[in-house]
């Protein structure tokens, strides 16, 4: 039997939330941000919350509003959120209500996680991967409780959400590692306005059964005690057995799905009484009658309640806005990395190819930094990775630190923000650029959002390897350039080397930098296989070799006398574009500046204007499709800033306008710039 104490905490917070719903809608011209509340869902949120200790992690969802008060936040911490002012713990007025995140002493760690449905999941299960490493081979750096207990993983997320093909992606890796991960699948029948009947063919339960080691439990979420006893008992056993658990509970909706769909949009009266009849706060009243508990003890519970709940509402109406000169912090969080340090070509040093500067600065880094993993898919110690560029790293550093995945790029890229939040720093990879797109939701929704709207407190350190271009007949899947859409992505930094001492250095950058990074890596430059391509491979820099972001290099010089007379022009490239450009040049001996941009993001803006502005003509050069590009972008941008310096329009060259690259290898380099092509353009450029 529960202590009548917690059945007495529980009412007592069960009744904060109601008149917290309540309090809302009667101020729907102050709440004007939307918003959802947990009526009806109260009693498993807090039985869940009930279970939890400073040492575990948990991802509410945005209706878990009693999860968060539960785990000993105060209404008016949780009302500064939604009524989005600038004292908000959380987000300081830059996520919608229940949307906490939180990292600290006291209380359960939060991670940011988004607002997009289920979304969260992929996050959560590598919070309890990166926790499963972490306790296997670094046990020391676990937080365990006051009595040694260890940590356990909630995932928050309601029913309709189960549909989501990530969060498939999420229960395949959590019972094939088996992680001590619970997933609180909190049902209510609906998904908006759309039915369970209209949307699934069977509820969360039923669905896991498909998950071979998924352990699952249902319960009624509307019967706090029942509850309450469910959730200590999965949390006790997660917490010894270390293995993956489902909790279905049903759940009545006792208000709207938010403030901006309300329940007359889209539910029946017959609905809504059905509902009303499992409301779990006269449920508990009942239960504490029951106990002998006063009823005028009870009214004294509901009477704090509705004084408390108004007074904090008062409180949180007059707190200030934030001050929008505050806007752009957190983009980012501040990297050391700022200068070029190390020797980039040693004496008596040997060249090396690009993939292989990139094997030997992973292998560096690994043997120097325990917390660093490497993961994806065929990167383990049978292939290790499609272009070799993982070879024998698992066989040095042990499959628990080198390892593979299933197809599930979601999963590869969005774990890393858990994984990172645990202290590992994860460098994941997808095969070929084309194949991002499925991980592309995680990199926009969770990976590059997180430093901004948790204030700084959780960004996402990690690498993604995105093996990128044409050449040689990849076909249309193989075969992609994809920066426009990387770039098109805020707080994430992009980096494109064009030769061996750079892929290098820039690789060292990108693991010292606490920010996700993008490297995009041509694989027509890996090997420098494709012809005009030598150049590709440089001595191999010194182990303390690191080449910042943002610094772009003149790889081409022109003479100054055609400089000062007029008479020359610069290329702006990067990657595969840096080779034409440079075999176009010597078609114009000193007439031709080359500059090599190394990082897209962020940009080094300065030389590029400034050589712009030296030579009054310009050409942007680029291997992806021209219409809409990043390439034109920077154009204009060039076109902007040296607007008076400028002699002609500034041109840019990329591919032909179809949607992809054509298998046959004729058709493909009709497609594709070259050094013909582009010398034609720059010829233009130097007579006009």
């Amino acid at each position: 039997m529960i202590d009548t104490n917690i059945l007495l905490k529980a009412y007592r917070l069960m009744s904060r939330a109601k008149v917290m719903a309540e309090t809302y809608e009667a101020n729907r011209s102050i709440c004007k941000y939307v918003h959802s509340t947990s009526r009806g869902h109260e009693a498993i949120q807090l039985a869940t919350a009930f279970q939890l200790q400073p040492q575990d992690f948990v991802s509410p969802y945005y209706r878990d509003e009693s999860i968060v008060m539960g785990t000993g936040f105060t209404p008016y911490e949780q009302m500064l959120q939604l009524l989005a002012k600038g004292d908000d713990i959380f987000t300081g007025g830059r996520e919608y209500y229940s949307h906490p995140n939180y990292k600290g002493d006291d209380k359960p760690t939060m991670i940011h996680q988004s607002s997009a449905t289920g979304m969260q999941v992929i996050p959560t299960t590598g919070l309890a991967q990166g926790i499963q490493y972490l306790e296997k081979h670094y046990p020391d750096k676990l937080r365990k409780g006051q009595y040694g207990e260890l940590p356990v993983i909630v995932c928050s997320l309601g029913d309709a959400s189960i549909t989501e093909g990530e969060v498939s992606e999420a229960f395949q890796f959590a019972v094939l590692k088996q992680l001590p991960v619970i997933y609180l699948v909190q049902d209510n029948n609906w998904g908006i306005s759309v039915s369970a009947d209209e949307a699934r063919a069977m509820n969360a339960f039923e669905f896991a059964a498909g998950f071979k080691g998924l352990n699952r439990i249902q319960v009624d979420g509307s019967d706090f005690e029942a509850s309450y006893m469910v959730m200590k008992d999965v949390c006790e056993r997660v917490r010894k057995e270390r293995k993956p658990w489902l909790v279905h509970a049903q759940v009545p909706l006792l208000g709207h799905h938010t403030s901006g769909v309300r329940k007359e949009f889209y539910r029946s009266d017959e609905d809504w009484a059905k509902h009303l009849e499992h409301d779990p706060n006269p449920k508990l009243r009942k239960k504490l009658l029951e106990r002998g508990v006063p009823e005028n003890e009870i009214i004294s519970i509901e009477k704090e309640a509705a004084e408390f709940i108004a007074s904090e509402f008062s409180k949180a109406v007059a707190a200030p806005e934030p001050d929008p000169a505050t806007v752009e912090e957190y983009v980012f969080a501040p990297t050391t990395i700022t200068e070029e340090k190390g020797v980039r070509s040693p004496a008596g040093a040997e060249k090396v190819i690009m993939v292989d500067a990139a094997l030997f600065a992973i292998r560096e880094i690994m043997e120097d930094h325990p917390e660093a993993v490497l993961y994806g898919q065929d990167v383990g110690k049978r292939l290790g990775g499609v272009f070799r560029e993982a070879a024998t790293l698992a066989d040095k550093f042990g499959d628990h630190r080198v390892f593979n995945t299933a197809i599930q790029e979601a999963y590869i890229v969005g774990s890393t923000v858990g994984m990172s939040a645990v202290g590992l720093k994860p460098i994941v990879e997808v095969q070929f650029a084309d194949y991002i797109y499925p991980g592309f939701n995680q990199l926009v929704t969770e990976i590059s959002k997180s430093c901004y709207l948790s204030c700084g407190k959780f960004p996402v350190s990690m690498i993604l390897r995105v093996p990128i271009g044409a050449y040689g007949g990849g076909g249309p899947y193989h075969s992609g350039s994809v920066e426009t859409t990387v770039l098109s992505i805020k707080g994430i930094k992009v980096a494109y080397p064009s030769n061996a001492a750079d892929m290098k250095g820039l690789m060292k950058a990108a693991y010292y930098d606490p920010n996700p990074v993008v490297m995009l890596e041509h694989k027509g430059l890996y090997w420098s296989k494709v012809p005009g391509t030598e150049d590709a491979k440089t001595p191999e820099p010194s182990r303390d070799y690191i080449l910042p972001f943002g610094k772009a290099n003149i790889i081409v010089k022109a003479d100054p006398g055609k400089i000062e007379n007029g008479e020359s022009c610069v290329v702006v490239t990067y990657g595969m574009g840096v080779y034409w450009a440079k075999a176009a040049a010597k078609n114009f001996n000193g007439y031709v500046e080359v500059i090599d941009l190394r990082t897209l993001y962020p940009l080094d803006e300065e030389l590029v204007f400034e050589r712009v502005k030296a030579h009054g003509k310009c050409l942007v050069l680029t291997e992806e499709q021209q219409n809409n590009s990043f390439a034109e972008a920077l154009a204009g941008r060039i076109s902007k800033s040296c607007f008076q310096f400028l002699d002609a329009p500034v041109e840019v060259m990329g591919a032909l306008n179809v949607p992809a690259v054509p298998m046959n290898i004729r058709l493909e380099q009709a497609m594709l710039p070259n050094a013909d092509k582009a010398a034609l353009v720059i010829g233009r450029l130097i007579k006009d």
